[in-house]
């Protein structure tokens, strides 16, 4: 079973919409890939996301990833990749998969940059993270456009846009 906890800082505005929102975005990201059966299973599989600001992500992503400077979206796995398989085979009990936080201020001029909804960049954004969470990563050429595959085939299932072409 899939629970998605959805945090809305100030500026993000009517938060059911953005917990529907995010619902939406990480089971999307978890269809398209090879633990897509963590969705059914009787394990609990939680996933947190916490739509915040610039100040906020500048500082963790300062403190975790070494770059003082905000980003659009950071991602924390909570379960290493090689321990993703077992999940699978469990029966009952809880997972965090891990949290995601997005930065209103950069992920709204990036939406307006690409001439979009903020909430269309986002279900990217979350999407996105969710790979992260299942251990994909955009380190090498391969791996990036690996994840940029899951990520065309999450969003469209959601009715959305290549968002790289």
């Amino acid at each position: 079973m899939l629970d998605v906890e959805t945090a809305a800082g100030p500026g993000w505005d009517d938060e059911d919409s953005w917990a529907d929102l995010a619902r939406r975005a990480v089971r999307a990201g978890l269809s398209v890939s090879p633990f897509a059966n963590l969705i059914d299973k009787k394990v609990s599989v939680e996933v947190a996301v916490k739509l915040s600001d610039n100040a906020e992500v500048q500082s963790l992503n300062a403190n975790y990833r070494g770059k003082d400077k905000p980003t659009n979206v950071l991602s924390f796995p909570m379960v290493q990749p090689d321990l993703l398989q077992s999940l699978e085979n469990s029966d009952d009990g809880e997972a965090l998969l891990g949290d995601i936080i997005l930065a209103r201020e950069t992920c709204a001029a990036e939406a307006a940059e690409k001439d979009i909804s903020l909430h269309q960049h986002a279900t990217h954004l979350m999407v996105h993270g969710t790979l992260h969470l299942l251990g994909y990563d955009h380190e090498n050429e391969a791996d990036a456009e690996r994840m940029e595959d899951l990520e065309v085939k999450a969003l469209a299932s959601l009715g959305l846009p290549n968002p790289y072409s």
